[in-house]
Formats: structure tokens, sequence, C-alpha cells
């Protein structure tokens, strides 16, 4: 289990138990580098800024919003989000890639030109497709939070 922390947000009692909405800035690893100057992850990450994650989860536990609470989340789904993202637009730009040279390259009676075009495309499909499956997985990964303490109030 992956663990974060993370910031009340909101509070809304519901019979015995509370519902919860918890904020939780994304972290990268580019503000402790030392070559983020010349690296362009750490120049993209400056650029884009902090993203802001909001978790859902329902708790017996009495908490105020802007407590700092410590959730966890299941490795198993932040492992399928990764693999989701990175290996569906490469399989599609191969599949595009196979496609372009093995089968209309020749019926069309092109060149490499045309190749690229259709690995390009099936790329940008392939974006598209895993973006959507990654919003679902997403959504079901997001009500497998677990409220594992709370750690008190935030330093100001």
């Amino acid at each position: 289990m992956m663990t974060a922390l993370a910031t009340v947000a909101k509070v809304e009692p519901n019979g015995q138990q509370f519902e919860v909405e918890l904020s939780c800035d994304q972290q990268t690893s580019c503000s402790s580098c030392s070559s983020q100057k010349s690296c362009g992850t750490g120049i993209v990450s400056k650029a884009v800024g902090n993203k802001s994650l909001n978790w859902y989860l329902v708790t017996d536990k009495v908490v105020k919003p802007g407590q700092v609470v410590e959730i966890g989340l299941p490795e198993k789904s932040v492992l399928q989000s990764a693999a989701l993202v990175y290996l569906v637009p490469l399989f599609a730009m191969i599949a595009g890639a196979f496609i372009g040279q093995w089968w209309l390259a020749p019926m069309l009676a092109m060149g490499e030109g045309l190749v690229i075009a259709v690995s390009a495309l099936a790329t940008f499909a392939g974006i598209l497709f895993a973006k959507r499956l990654s919003y679902q997985l997403e959504q079901r990964s997001s009500q497998q939070v677990t409220l594992l303490r709370v750690l008190g109030e935030p330093i100001s």
C-alpha cells in the first residue's frame, strides 16, 4: 500500500460515519534534483505547476476541515494507471507503424512519410483511448482510498 498526506477539504456527517473530501498536492521529485535546470522533465514540471488531486472516502473517524491525514492507496491501481498511460499509446504507435509499412504504403505506393503519418495518428488515437480508460480506472481507484491516521492541524 502506498501512502500520501492529504488535507481534509470538507466533512459531511452521514449517520455514524463521515463523508470526507481530501485534497492532495501531486508531488514530484524535480524540486530536490540537482539537474532540474537542464532536464526537460524539470522544466515541464515548473511550467505546468502543481496539480491538486481530490479524493473522497467514508470513515468513522472524526476529522475537521484543514486537518492533515495520511491515506493509503492500493499499489495495484497506481501500477495499472501507469501501465495504461504509457503502454497503450506506445502499442498504438507500433501498430500504426506496422499498418503503414506493410499494408498502406505498398497499397498506395507511398514511402516513409505515410508510415510516419499513420504512426502519429495511431499514437494520438492511443492517447485518447488511454485517457478514456484512465478516467474509468481513476474513478474506481478513488473508491479504494483508506484513511490510515489523522496527523493534526496544518502548519501555517
